[in-house]
């Protein structure tokens, strides 16, 4: 990493630039990387490990994930895999020490948006990330928001409304609902929504899908009609639009 690095005692610009996930397994790098992007005006969360970086994915909402991939517990092409199956709108920029040409095809033709190999400056990293972020916010425009009937639920600025009514949703129910709004009119299964809203695969108790859903139900449909939320008997539930 060849570029200057802010000094501790600099003062960071006050204009957050956008959201970004840092994934690395090397403290030292992701110190570094970390506090330069902060500089620069990002806000920045960070992971160590594969599963660490779903959950912080699904609560965080980065637009861009910076992605080793070597990682303790897996690679970075099965957390890509994983974050395009939860279907969140983020660009993926691989940052690793695999620099062959055939690693470099697979991280782009697996979906990644960028490839930047080690050691690497941070100059180069911040210009790839503008340019990444350039080209996914003009192909995405109001990519945040998804609506289902009357119900809108905005990622970025974290808000559900119904009919115009703001609900307040806890984080593990706004990524419920997220992902039922992702996949509407199609039965999504208990150990599904486990997988993808819970950040991990579960084969014991599933009753806390049911529970949520429950949540979910008294705050999306009550006094509401018609009902969006079903449930498919010894299957799963569903986000349904309802008939015109």
């Amino acid at each position: 990493m060849n570029a200057a690095e802010p000094s501790a005692g600099s003062s960071a610009p006050s204009t957050e630039r956008g959201r970004l996930l840092v994934v690395d397994d090397e403290p030292a790098i992701v110190d570094t990387v970390t506090r330069f992007l902060r500089f620069v005006g990002y806000d920045v969360r960070t992971a160590g490990t594969g599963r660490q970086a779903l959950t912080v994915a699904r609560d965080f909402l980065p637009e861009l994930v910076l992605l080793d991939i070597m990682l303790p517990d897996g690679d970075g092409f099965e957390v890509l895999r994983r974050l395009r199956a939860d279907g969140l709108p983020v660009a993926v920029v691989f940052l690793t020490a695999r620099d062959t040409r055939k690693d470099v095809v697979r991280g782009l033709t697996a979906g990644g948006d960028d490839y930047i190999t080690k050691p690497f400056g941070l100059d180069e990293v911040t210009a790839r990330i503008e340019a990444v972020l350039r080209r996914t916010r003009r192909a995405e425009p109001g990519g945040d928001v998804l609506r289902v009937a009357d119900l809108e639920l905005d990622s970025a600025a974290h808000q559900v409304r119904r009919a115009g009514r703001h609900i307040d949703l806890s984080p593990t129910e706004f990524r419920l609902l997220r992902y039922l709004m992702l996949h509407p009119d199609r039965v999504l299964t208990r150990a599904r929504l486990l997988e993808h809203v819970w950040s991990y695969d579960f084969n014991g108790d599933d009753t806390v899908v049911a529970t949520y859903i429950s949540y979910l139900r008294r705050k999306i449909d009550d006094g509401q009609s018609p009902p969006l939320i079903h449930t498919r008997r010894g299957v799963g539930y569903c986000l349904r639009t309802p008939p015109c």
